[in-house]
């Protein structure tokens, strides 16, 4: 091989060796749960630009700050390509509520308070809320619509795939009871801490919105649900049903559209300024 074909192969993959995003594992502070969470954080490492937005990742009922990881293996690769921080805390099985019912459960503090003020710390971040966005799958997928919805001064674009964006319907399932209490004793807090209801509450054009859901999904059915509610409301939003199930294999898939409608909403934001 001459020296001349040697340069050119050189100068079309010295860029890929040179991204490669860092992974770091970190202990973050809660005060408001007196203990420490477990997050993964992703770096992007492209020379060329010195601070990033940020997209907070959550994970499903019985996962952790790992399990994206493990979903998405090329999840760096992807947050060097889109240009942005990712953010996946370990929320155990919170569903990401203030738990009206256990003191020591505040996830919806710590996701969307002490953690973006924790990372914004830490890291090379755009900290204004133009620059942060929120998804995840199955419980992630409600936590993100919550949190996302409630504190639309932290996230301007918000997500979910296969979410259960309406808890009433399965009140048996994935600990909610733990922390809600009992559906049939413990009502309102079952009405009052599900994603669906606060779209009367959603002001338009505040917050960009992007909900995808297999169509073989048992959670198909309210994520049908939250579309039409804001259709009704008149608030506009990405809606994405494609062949699939409630599995690792449709959430890997899935991202991938996620991380674009992001990438582009950012870009939009950054074009504003």
């Amino acid at each position: 091989m001459n020296r001349k074909l040697i340069a050119i192969l050189m100068a079309c993959f010295l860029p890929a060796f040179l991204w490669a995003a860092r992974v770091d594992t970190l202990s973050i502070s809660s005060p408001a749960m007196k203990r420490s969470v477990r997050v993964v954080v992703i770096v992007p490492d492209q020379a060329a630009q010195t601070s990033w937005p940020t997209l907070y990742l959550l994970h499903g009922h019985g996962g952790n700050e790992r399990s994206w990881l493990h979903i998405k293996p090329d999840l760096p690769e992807k947050a060097d390509r889109v240009g942005m921080i990712i953010v996946c805390p370990d929320g155990r099985n919170s569903w990401y509520w203030d738990s009206p019912l256990r003191p020591s459960s505040r996830y919806e503090t710590f996701i969307s308070r002490e953690l973006p003020a924790a990372i914004d710390s830490l890291y090379p971040t755009l900290a204004r809320r133009e620059a942060r966005a929120i998804t995840g799958y199955s419980m992630g997928g409600h936590g993100a619509m919550w949190n996302g919805i409630r504190h639309s001064d932290v996230f301007s674009a918000v997500g979910s795939i296969s979410g259960g964006l309406d808890i009433r319907p399965f009140p048996k399932n994935w600990n909610m009871s733990d922390e809600l209490g009992e559906q049939a004793t413990h009502r309102e807090n079952w009405e009052t801490h599900t994603s669906i209801n606060l779209v009367p509450f959603l002001e338009r054009g505040r917050i960009a919105i992007a909900i995808d859901c297999g169509e073989n999904d048992f959670f198909l059915r309210v994520n049908q649900d939250f579309h039409v509610a804001l259709l009704q409301r008149g608030i506009d939003h990405d809606f994405t049903t494609r062949p699939g199930a409630h599995n690792e294999a449709y959430w890997n898939n899935a991202i991938d559209y996620q991380l674009l409608f992001f990438q582009k909403h950012f870009e939009r934001y950054a074009a504003e300024r």
